[in-house]
């Protein structure tokens, strides 16, 4: 059994917030769990190549934009699942972060952070 508290657990600064890191590789659980703050009034373009995410919001708002142009609104109680590699783009709103909490299969390093580009996705 694997219990953790959020002060105790890696906290990794991925351009635009934090990601607190539950489960990580190592743990041999095949998933990564995270805490994910997006800072207020970010807007990040990003892609998991390596990796299928689903967030599930607990706090904030914000959005969700494919690279078409179609929008999600993220708040409180919506998850989005990026179950085809998805390139795009996780907005905050401007007036609150945006927190998520999030599932990696497979299961994330620990280290990763993003190269944050408006014109090209940040991608591991």
């Amino acid at each position: 059994m694997i219990i953790r508290d959020i002060q105790d657990v890696k906290t990794v600064d991925w351009g635009n917030g934090v990601s607190r890191r539950f489960l990580l590789a190592s743990d041999g659980v095949g998933y990564s769990l995270t805490d994910t703050v997006v800072l207020a009034g970010t807007k990040s373009r990003l892609e998991y190549r390596n990796h299928l995410e689903a967030c599930y919001c607990i706090a904030g708002s914000g959005e969700v934009i494919e690279l078409d142009g179609t929008s999600h609104p993220i708040t409180p109680g919506r998850m989005y699942a990026l179950d085809q590699h998805d390139a795009h783009y996780l907005v905050a709103s401007p007036h609150e972060d945006l927190r998520l909490v999030c599932v990696f299969s497979p299961a994330l390093q620990g280290d990763e952070t993003h190269s944050l580009d408006e014109h090209v996705s940040s991608a591991y």
